[in-house]
């Protein structure tokens, strides 16, 4: 994977994390608002899915657009189809 997108899947997983961080704390208190709580939980996933999306651009950049050069392209298509049952 290209290093600048490890850094912004990091950057954002790191996001993520202060997220969930901050809705686990705010469950110690027994006045929360369950739809704040829901709220906090969608930002998590949203941030988890910009992740996956940067680690996604960067597996085509790195390893699709590069596939007929090398001859492995059906594999890739084999893997990839495999990888989008999970986005």
């Amino acid at each position: 994977m290209p290093e600048e997108s490890r850094k912004r899947a990091a950057r954002r997983l790191a996001i993520a994390r202060g997220h969930l961080e901050s809705i686990r704390r705010s469950l110690d208190d027994p006045h929360v608002y369950c739809v704040d709580v829901l709220r906090q939980i969608k930002a998590v996933q949203g941030a988890l899915d910009g992740a996956a999306s940067v680690v996604l651009r960067g597996h085509l950049e790195a390893h699709v657009a590069t596939a007929a050069t090398r001859g492995d392209e059906q594999e890739l298509v084999d893997e990839l189809m495999d990888v989008l049952k999970y986005l």
